[in-house]
């Protein structure tokens, strides 16, 4: 499979975003319609992200917990908006053991709910304040159009639930988890993500005010690649999570909750992958850098194998993520090939005439060719190693902004927008009506995608639509 070339990206990117997944192993379609099976890479790269953000979640006080994943149906029922938001989405279990529930439970497609019932049970006084607790979990959305990663009915995130004495409190959480996203994104995962507020009807169903963080893919298509959303009182009124604050009186809580899932696999793939297929941020990588040893007989094999053998321990002392492929029934051509569809940062070639010289030959997975060679020592290989990823991993970030600016457009009227959507991200003013939001999605298919936190300071506009007074600038695009 790894020799036989993947669609090009210019001529179908459907299909190369699906068959890089399945060629590269991160993941396989299950039996149930709309359901994917992770495999051990795509796990592994997950787990690498689990890692990153649960230090972050651990350094800004956040606890890990674990809640039911079925929910009694009357949860959903007690906030009006958030079970009008997510009906067509619930899957329901009305059987149970060979009999016919008393009360339908709903397979968790978020847990809101459940949480504001045991928060409103732990919750009696402003000591108790504020609650910050998290959650890695699995959901089920019955998503009718499904992709590997981007939308299926089963997928892993985590999910942060929060509960403080005040609004000024649960506003700034919600920012700071904004920021928490933005950082891990742009720093460890090389997407230069743009965060910012959804538009009233692109809210999270219950919220009074919903974050987040948009990301520009390979095809200039948008994607939500993580949210925050400040729920004000409405669970808390809900769900009776009251407290007794510091003059004796009864309050309700100020509520948060926000989430990063498995999508954000697909937000990476589409940001750096290329014809070849993956390229993985050296931060997140299952493998950073794959040795290959070259032999062409069993004494040549007899005195590589020891030097590749012991640069990867050089490597891993370093903490580094090595694989040394020995396998000696394949060409090194098909190894080349293999894992640059598997995307490993840095390949590192060694065979009989590098073991007399003390040299290497390393390859960047960023940089395609002979441009991405270059002659190392093996002497000090650790070192040079750690500069190179880290070298890999700004250049794939500064490859990605320098893309994403050069797709984003600021028409200023009809004809200059409707060209930026075709090629692009339009930014520009926009009067936030939701009948002129509507209009926009019909006639054009693109969507407010943020009303980014920087603003032009004092300046005003005309909507690029509708032509009315507006305050604040927009970006609008097609999405995933």
């Amino acid at each position: 499979m790894a020799d036989m070339k993947l669609p090009k990206q210019s001529e179908n990117y459907s299909e190369w975003y699906t068959q890089v997944i399945q060629r590269a192993e991160l993941a396989d379609y299950a039996p149930v319609r709309g359901c994917m099976v992770i495999r051990p890479y795509g796990w592994a790269l997950w787990e690498n992200i689990q890692k990153d953000l649960n230090k972050r979640f651990k350094a800004t006080g956040h606890e890990n917990a674990q809640f039911p994943l079925f929910i009694p149906m009357s949860f959903f029922e007690k906030e009006k908006e958030h079970v009008e938001g997510f009906s067509p989405e619930l899957a329901v279990v009305t059987h149970g053991g060979g009999t016919e529930l008393e009360e339908p439970l709903v397979v968790r497609p978020t847990s809101e709910t459940v949480i504001g019932y045991m928060y409103s049970k732990w919750i009696q006084s402003w000591r108790d304040l504020p609650v910050l607790i998290n959650q890695w979990a699995n959901v089920v959305r019955w998503e009718m159009r499904t992709r590997l990663f981007l939308r299926t009915m089963e997928f892993f995130w985590q999910e942060g639930h929060t509960a403080h004495a005040t609004a000024e409190e649960a506003e700034e959480e919600t920012l700071k988890i904004l920021d928490v996203y933005t950082t891990f994104a742009r720093e460890i995962a090389a997407v230069p993500v743009i965060p910012g507020l959804k538009s009233n009807s692109e809210k999270f169903a219950g919220a009074v005010r919903s974050y987040s963080i948009e990301a520009m893919m390979g095809d200039t298509k948008a994607l939500q690649a993580g949210t925050s959303h400040n729920l004000g009182q409405n669970f808390a009124k809900a769900f009776e999570i009251q407290f007794v604050d510091q003059n004796n009186e009864m309050q309700h809580c100020w509520t948060t909750s926000w989430g990063l899932s498995t999508r954000f696999i697909g937000a990476i793939i589409m940001t750096h992958g290329d014809d070849q297929g993956l390229i993985l941020p050296p931060r997140l990588a299952p493998v950073q850098i794959v040795i290959v040893p070259i032999f062409k007989d069993d004494e040549e094999k007899a005195r590589v194998m020891p030097a590749a053998d012991a640069l990867r321990d050089n490597l891993e002392a370093a903490d580094l993520r090595v694989k040394v492929d020995d396998r000696d029934n394949l060409r090194p051509g098909f190894k080349f090939n293999e894992w640059e569809l598997r995307g490993v940062p840095l390949r590192i070639e060694i065979g009989p005439r590098d073991v007399e010289s003390g040299n290497v030959m390393t390859a960047r997975r960023d940089i395609p060719g002979r441009d991405g060679k270059q002659v190392m020592p093996q002497a000090n290989a650790a070192a040079w190693a750690v500069d190179l990823l880290e070298t890999i991993q700004h250049a794939l970030y500064q490859r990605a902004l320098n893309f994403r600016d050069a797709h984003i457009y600021q028409p200023t009227n009809r004809e200059e927008f409707l060209k930026a959507l075709d090629d692009g991200w339009a930014y520009a003013w926009w009067c936030e009506d939701t009948a002129c939001e509507t209009e926009i999605k019909e006639q054009t298919k693109a969507t407010t995608r943020c009303i980014p936190l920087d603003q032009p300071d004092g300046e005003t506009g005309t909507c690029i639509h509708c032509g009315k007074p507006a305050r604040r600038k927009v970006y609008i695009a097609r999405a995933y």
